[in-house]
């Protein structure tokens, strides 16, 4: 709530096909043609314009089978600095029509625009004028969802997209809300979604109605009672204008399979190397340590570990990584992707515990000289030997 018993009015403004919309935007030969957001043999789709959608290609599909579906589309490389660039003057027409813009991705955010409405109008005069701003400034299109709390506004801004405005009135959140498809809740998934159907539990009113107790029995504590508020549109959460980055990862997809174990702890490190590098950029540490292994069959396994304290240094975390890709026992096994995640993080204040035994000195004075002569020449001045042959090619 805002403003003492006035409901909030939260907008959700999501870009239409960002990615592929800023590709028409630099080279308008491309309007009206299938564009398509992804690029080389093992590639996956990043974004796909509406042109081609009309084939079915959608964001996460495989290059491969997007080209077969479409053969004629235009198929590009993603160009994340100038998606940026991009998003950051959007989010700048946002932050002209309320300080409290909570960004989500590059190309989405939740804006409260409360205390705005009576300079500028109601909530959908507030969502028409971004609409226009981000048009007439930038060249491509969004759609705006509106309601009282951020779970109503995201869903309904997927059902206006694209270009489009849709606001919910808080006294028919229901009517909109129980007819839909439960997958369209947060939290559930393709694995939460079957144990739903199983249930009989195949929109959002079948889960409204049926028992807090039951869902929590059959998916846990937390999911369980999440999925039964927010079956009831109940979401009580603020939009947030300071975002505390929570993960860093870091993911490759091989040309070729791998089943070489030497050639996937090489990639391990290569990734570790790249994560902690980021994290250390930015001031955190890491309390959990996460890997995942994609097979040639798609078929996808994550592993983690939380250390007693936060740590920060690239070989420390590195063993961690290696010891969980390890323990999987994975022999001649072929591997098209792999990847770290550095979850759990907090402020690293240059103060470290130490355990019993550990040296004051070592590797975490390493990591920073390494840090700063990376800064100064660059990062592929300094790399761990067994990469060193590998960045000579690149």
């Amino acid at each position: 709530m805002s403003n003492g018993d006035q409901l909030a009015t939260i907008l959700h403004v999501d870009m239409d096909a960002f990615y592929a919309s800023v590709a028409e935007k630099d080279n308008p030969k491309l309007k009206g043609k299938a564009v398509v957001v992804g690029a080389g043999r093992r590639g996956v789709v990043s974004s796909a314009n509406y042109e081609a959608r009309k084939f079915g290609i959608r964001a996460a599909m495989p290059v491969y089978k997007a080209k077969a579906l479409a053969p004629h589309a235009i198929f590009i490389s993603p160009d994340m600095a100038r998606y940026e660039e991009v998003s950051s003057q959007v989010m700048k027409i946002f932050e002209e029509v309320t300080p409290l813009v909570e960004p989500i991705s590059l190309d989405e955010a939740f804006l409260d625009v409360t205390g705005s409405k009576r300079l500028l109008g109601s909530g959908r005069q507030i969502a028409d004028l971004i609409r226009r701003r981000v048009e007439e400034q930038e060249g491509i299109t969004c759609s705006v969802g509106i309601a009282h709390n951020k779970f109503i506004a995201k869903i309904a801004s997927n059902h206006c997209k694209p270009n489009g405005v849709l606001e919910i009135d808080p006294e028919k959140v229901l009517d909109f809300l129980h007819p839909l498809a439960a997958k369209e809740i947060w939290g559930v998934g393709p694995k939460t979604n079957e144990q739903l159907m199983k249930m009989g539990l195949l929109t959002v009113g079948d889960i409204a109605n049926t028992p807090r107790s039951t869902l929590i029995r059959v998916l846990g504590q937390a999911s369980g009672s999440s999925l039964y508020e927010l079956a009831w549109g109940r979401d009580y959460r603020d939009v947030e204008t300071e975002q505390v980055e929570k993960s860093i990862s870091a993911s490759e997809t091989f040309d070729l399979d791998l089943d070489s174990q030497e050639e996937i702890l090489k990639e391990f490190l290569r990734l570790t190397e790249r994560g902690v590098e980021r994290m250390r950029e930015k001031g955190f540490a890491t309390n959990t340590i996460s890997i995942k292994v994609r097979f040639a069959d798609f078929k996808t396994i994550s592993r983690s570990k939380t250390v007693d304290l936060p740590i920060t240094g690239t070989q420390e975390i590195f063993e961690v990584v290696k010891n969980l890709y390890l323990s999987l026992n994975l022999d001649r096994v072929l591997i098209r992707l792999v990847g770290i995640s550095l979850d759990s993080l907090v402020e690293d204040e240059d103060v470290k515990q130490l355990t019993l035994g550990e040296r004051a000195t070592g590797w975490r004075q390493a990591d920073k000289a390494i840090d700063r002569i990376k800064g100064r020449f660059g990062p592929g001045s300094l790399r761990p030997a067994r990469l060193v042959e590998d960045h000579q090619d690149e």
